[in-house]
């Protein structure tokens, strides 16, 4: 869906159940505007992936966006939070006693993006 398409149903749901850990997935966001999280979602903090970092070291963006990971934990739990490993696909997090494994498995791959 995207993060513009899909953040004013993230901040929707942040505000009216305010859950303490909440996993996006297809954010379609560039390196250089992951701090987007921080800035719409000021209550949480956020850390993940993108999947767009090769595209756009080769020049120009062409074709649609796709994929990317982010984990939204709320900031109280900024202490008992860990990132253990983040790649494009997966994002293994820390949290207190509990592991979460924020996974994302298009249905589709091309040659250079090879489904696990």
């Amino acid at each position: 869906m995207g993060f513009n398409q899909g953040s004013t149903a993230v901040d929707e749901l942040t505000r009216t159940i305010s859950p303490d850990v909440f996993l996006v997935q297809e954010h379609w966001l560039t390196p250089a505007n992951l701090h987007k999280f921080n800035d719409y979602f000021p209550d949480y903090f956020a850390f993940g992936s993108t999947a767009m970092s090769k595209q756009v070291e080769s020049g120009v963006l062409r074709g649609r966006p796709f994929g990317g990971l982010m984990n939204l934990v709320k900031n109280d739990l900024r202490n008992v939070t860990q990132t253990i490993h983040s790649e494009e696909r997966f994002t293994i997090v820390k949290l207190a006693n509990y592991l979460l494994i924020n996974i994302y498995l298009p249905c589709v791959g091309t040659k250079d993006r090879l489904l696990i």
